[in-house]
């Protein structure tokens, strides 16, 4: 069974629901999930897992949440990910959801494989809810 860990940071909830519904796509294929907001992670939680998701929506001038996801992540930046399967998500208000590409090139450069990701602009729609349970899905088979 595989373990995938869900790490999100979420404001209005918009971050959190998709977190929730890639939990449910994990777990339809037989994936064993831990979810956790930011603040209650551990950086064994991902070096534990065989897979996970990050979770954050755009703030402080496009960027990552920057006062608990960034610090967060610096934790990686000299550990070896070995490539570690990871879905990026998250949400975007007033800007335009750019914050993803500077999101994805510096999780690469930590050694994370980032195998899909999904921005949406405000709160999810159907869709893409489906999106979050099919990154869920690849997540945890």
């Amino acid at each position: 069974m595989k373990k995938v860990s869900i790490i999100y940071w979420s404001g209005s909830g918009n971050v959190e629901v998709l977190a929730e519904n890639i939990k449910l796509g994990a777990e339809r294929v037989g994936a064993e999930v831990s979810i956790n907001q930011v603040k209650y992670a551990k950086v064994e939680d991902v070096l534990k897992a065989d897979a996970v998701a990050f979770g954050s929506p755009s703030m402080d001038n496009n960027q990552v949440e920057q006062q608990e996801m960034a610090p967060f992540l610096k934790n990686f930046k000299e550990l070896n990910m070995e490539n570690k399967p990871t879905v990026l998500f998250g949400s975007y208000g007033w800007d335009d959801g750019k914050f993803m590409e500077s999101w994805e090139k510096l999780m690469v450069e930590y050694g994370f494989n980032i195998v899909g990701k999904l921005v949406v602009q405000e709160a999810p729609k159907d869709e893409e809810i489906e999106n979050a349970k099919n990154l869920g899905e690849l997540l945890g088979k």
